[in-house]
């Protein structure tokens, strides 16, 4: 008997491989987004100006420009211009692989500016005795940086992170324009092949990404609570 998903049928459509290649994407962008992020955020309270003057340059750069425009650049700039590929030429899925990198290495040089940013008014929070304490007991900058101020200052934004974390699991549908086989490539397939069933075709996309989205904001929300500063 036919039913109003028997399109899901087609081998073509890999829909477990697609979502699970936004979970990779999300994974590994968030990760990059949140070390790169960290290192960023040291820079623009760095007591040397031209480390200063890195960070905000950066991060006003990278934040002001669309991610379309840095995906895109990851692939056609980097890589088919100045050569540079990011997986093994012998590999028999080197393309696919060399634009999967290129993807995050996409979402981490953007996102990180709102991971630093994020932080960087959790350290407005805590109270400036506190750094002026540690270095009047002899830690230097980075000590008092990483063993006084970031471990609060995380505990602060976890909040703020998490809407971070949850617009980088939904930007990563952008990672399609440069032929990354996520959910939103395969959601055009469909567009394009299932013109009687796009009703269908949104929704399960829809519901997909919700299925992702709601346990992680829970997630982290739950995190927040617990790890909340108490003033």
């Amino acid at each position: 008997m036919s039913t109003l998903f028997d399109f899901l049928d087609n081998p073509n459509y890999d829909l477990l491989g697609a979502f699970w290649m936004t979970i990779k994407l999300t994974f590994f962008s968030a990760i990059g987004s949140l070390i790169w992020g960290t290192i960023l955020v040291g820079m623009r309270v760095s007591p040397v100006p031209i480390m200063r003057a890195f960070g905000t340059a950066y991060v006003n750069i990278f934040r002001n420009t669309p991610l379309t425009v840095i995906i895109v650049f990851t692939s056609l700039g980097l890589s088919s211009t100045l050569g540079i590929n990011l997986a093994s030429a012998d590999s028999t899925t080197s393309l696919e692989d060399n634009a999967f990198r290129l993807a995050i290495l996409g979402f981490i040089a953007y996102t990180a500016t709102f991971v630093c940013e994020s932080l960087r008014s959790g350290i407005n929070t805590v109270p400036v005795g506190q750094a002026e304490a540690a270095r009047a007991l002899g830690l230097g900058f980075l000590q008092v940086l990483t063993l006084i101020v970031l471990p609060q200052a995380f505990r602060s934004v976890i909040a703020p992170l998490t809407n971070v974390m949850i617009a980088l699991l939904k930007n990563t549908t952008v990672a399609s324009i440069i032929g990354v086989a996520e959910a939103s490539l395969l959601m055009s397939d469909m567009i394009e092949n299932e013109s009687d069933s796009l009703l269908l075709v949104f929704l399960i996309f829809a519901v997909g990404f919700v299925i992702l989205v709601l346990p992680l904001g829970l997630l982290l929300g739950w995190v927040a609570k617990k790890v909340e500063v108490k003033r």
